[in-house]
């Protein structure tokens, strides 16, 4: 008479356990997907937080909006669209270019995604210590 006996963590578990013996690597245990309205809202909580720090105005700043975000992910590659207001007075080359390599290398970091395009529309300007539109 012969016994066999299976442990709760082999792959012939009844509860469909995890075999550390025939560990397959990485890359062949499959993918997480992330869907393009996560990417979207990660991105436009790194361009609010880079934003802010960049033009050195306080998070709660009332006049600046948060940013609003796009994004288009295929095979591992995201693209970004992002649409912000922007105090002036600012440099908005600099600030604008600072902008988007900082959202593609924290989008990226957080993600996993290769960021190939961050395309970046300023929606406003925006006078500090301003907080409604004079006429």
């Amino acid at each position: 008479m012969s016994t066999t006996t299976r442990s709760a963590g082999s792959a012939e578990s009844p509860r469909g356990g995890y075999d550390a013996e025939n560990r397959l690597p990485p890359a062949e245990r499959g993918a997480t997907v992330i869907p393009d309205r996560v990417v979207a809202r990660i991105a436009a909580r790194v361009a609010s937080t880079a934003l802010h720090r960049l033009t050195r105005l306080p998070p709660a700043h009332a006049a600046l909006t948060a940013s609003g975000a796009r994004a288009t992910t295929y095979d591992g590659t995201a693209q970004l669209a992002l649409s912000v207001d922007l105090p002036y007075p600012t440099d908005l080359a600099a600030t604008c270019g600072q902008l988007q390599r900082e959202v593609a290398e924290r989008v990226a970091q957080l993600t996993g995604l290769d960021i190939s395009e961050v395309m970046l529309t300023v929606r406003r300007l925006v006078v500090a210590g301003r907080s409604a539109r004079v006429r």
